[in-house]
């Protein structure tokens, strides 16, 4: 059986091919091409894909990241379609959704709603709650940097807190659309702010949100 993440993955790579290398995303600088190198890189290349997160290997997973977008754009989709190494831990099934359905799910996104005409997919409540039962264990890591308390509410009433502090904002909507909102993509994100006008402003002043 399919799962979200080998789902989210093939459109990811599909989306990728059909609009080319050079079309526009959601990610700051980064173009179709940059966003399918960092993709390829953060599975097939450990000892760079560190990087994201840890400075002192920063300047090799520069290098490394500007050697795969070197690489022919055909290639590159296609090391996306195909996954991950035979041996990598990726390619376990419960590591490739724990890992991957997020970070397939908000890239796909950064291809699709860069577009002028974009609307919003149709998601199946299964997925939708894959998405929350995510957000739920990330919650307070991408909210940490918020510069209010941040409350995110499901249209269901189901919350989870991901900032502690006041005032309080709570942002409301589906948790695909609260995932694009915690993770910097604001200005697409499908939600609805409720708390006081200086607050609101404030978080969305906020620069830390998101890993």
């Amino acid at each position: 059986m399919s799962t979200h993440a080998k789902r989210e993955r093939l459109l990811l790579a599909d989306l990728l091919e059909t609009a080319g290398p050079e079309a526009p995303t959601l990610c700051e600088g980064w173009r179709t091409r940059d966003l399918a190198a960092h993709v390829v890189v953060r599975e097939r290349r450990p000892d760079a894909a560190g990087g994201i997160v840890v400075k002192q290997l920063a300047q090799r997973l520069e290098r490394v990241t500007a050697e795969f977008t070197a690489k022919p754009y055909e290639e590159l989709i296609r090391l996306i379609r195909t996954g991950p190494p035979r041996f990598s831990p990726f390619n376990l099934k419960q590591i490739d959704e724990l890992s991957n359905v997020v970070e397939f799910y908000v890239h796909t996104e950064d291809v699709r709603r860069a577009q002028p005409d974009w609307t919003p997919r149709e998601l199946d409540p299964v997925f939708q709650d894959t998405l929350w039962s995510r957000l739920e264990q990330t919650a307070r890591m991408v909210g940490r940097g918020a510069a209010t308390g941040l409350v995110l509410r499901r249209p269901d009433g189901r919350t989870a807190v991901a900032h502690r502090g006041t005032p309080v904002v709570t942002v409301t909507g589906e948790p695909s659309e609260l995932l694009l909102f915690v993770y910097g993509r604001r200005e697409v994100a499908e939600v609805e702010l409720v708390g006081d006008a200086d607050a609101i402003e404030r978080l969305n002043a906020s620069k830390q949100l998101g890993i």
